[in-house]
């Protein structure tokens, strides 16, 4: 999902102007960091069917531009999870393909949630009149999943990582823990088949960056200060990238002068040849159900390389560009399948983490 999306705004003069904000920039830090601790924090249900216990770890999952397009209910023993269309990206997800992933990677954190409890978890698509993904919970044993223990520590690192290999045992092991009905992985460890695939990356990553009305929707969801990320609780935060925070004003002013397709290309480069290696989601038919399940599988997957020490990041620009998506599914040998979402995965640095909403803003 785009939730990769960072203006380069790091270097020289522009980091002393953001360490020269004193008081404003030291408040901010401390708003985040308070929002921070509310966000990432273990909880436990305080009743039998607790809605808000599981919607919290729900709402850690990895989502589109952290817009949280998700609401969530309860009848009975039955938790809906539903898009909120007043929060999608038509420029970069104009299908609301993404949208419906993050609603399966919410999916996957709460089921995780709920068998930690004791529940048996049972998923479905509730179908595209009333779309929702509505999970079954009955109480019949069900066993903990050692992913749960990871959503804590799960994090999109947009970073360098250190280069280096992953051994084939750990990679059998990702590819275990990706097993998802309708959707399959394609990890990709060759340096050419890496290459292939980030000439697709910097491709479609030139036409959105050059795309003004791309450009207009990336900006409305950048929080550029602790302060601007702490009122919000949603979006992509830029110190979460490893730039250093600016007053709003100001990185609204040089936006236009920094966030150009050369300097955008060059870090994705250096940050997709430092990886390890490359999973690419492919589910099985093109539609709803599917997304869903390609984010299930996506975030399984992240969780997994969490439990083993290592990083995850996606690089979703050659699936978000429909006619880079279908060449990509033609130079991966997919038969025409849909490549649904690319991460990149291997060693590297923690980084800041981006906040969520408050599950009472997102309960119905």
């Amino acid at each position: 999902m785009v939730t990769r999306r960072d203006v380069l705004i790091g270097a020289g003069g522009l980091a002393a102007l953001a360490a020269g904000g004193g008081a404003y920039q030291w408040s901010g830090a401390r708003a985040y960091e308070a929002a921070l601790l509310e966000t990432w924090s273990h909880r436990d249900p305080v009743e039998l069917h607790d809605l808000s216990y599981l919607t919290h770890y729900a709402t850690l999952a990895a989502n589109s531009h952290n817009t949280q397009a998700w609401r969530f209910s309860l009848a009975g023993t039955t938790v809906s999870i539903k898009p909120d269309f007043t929060r999608v990206t038509p420029s970069a997800d104009p299908d609301d393909h993404h949208l419906y992933a993050s609603l399966g990677c919410a999916a996957e954190n709460l089921m995780l949630a709920a068998t930690r409890q004791g529940w048996a978890v049972a998923g479905a698509y509730a179908g595209d009149a009333a779309p929702a993904f509505d999970i079954d919970l009955t109480r019949t044993g069900g066993q903990q999943n050692p992913l749960f223990d990871a959503i804590l520590e799960r994090q999109s690192t947009r970073a360098e990582y250190d280069g280096e290999p992953v051994e084939a045992g750990l990679l059998s092991a990702l590819e275990r823990a990706a097993k998802v009905e309708g959707c399959e992985v394609l990890l990709i460890d060759d340096p050419q088949q890496i290459e292939q695939v980030l000439d697709f990356v910097l491709a479609a990553n030139t036409r959105q960056v050059e795309n003004p009305a791309f450009r207009r929707e990336l900006r409305s969801w950048l929080r550029f200060d602790g302060r601007q990320a702490a009122a919000a609780r949603d979006g992509l935060y830029s110190a979460c990238s490893g730039n250093p925070p600016l007053p709003p004003l100001i990185a609204n002013a040089i936006f236009d002068l920094v966030f150009t397709a050369d300097a955008e290309n060059d870090k994705y480069a250096r940050q997709i040849r430092s990886s390890a290696g490359l999973a690419v989601f492919v589910s099985e038919r093109d539609d709803p159900e599917h997304w869903i399940a390609a984010g299930r599988a996506s975030q399984r997957f992240a969780l997994e390389a969490t439990r083993q020490g290592l990083r995850t990041a996606f690089v979703n620009q050659p699936v978000e560009v429909a006619e880079l998506r279908s060449q990509l599914s033609a130079a991966l040998g997919l038969g025409g399948r849909r490549p649904d979402l690319i991460m990149r995965f291997g060693r590297g640095p923690a980084m800041p983490r981006s906040l969520r909403r408050p599950v009472e803003a997102v309960i119905d």
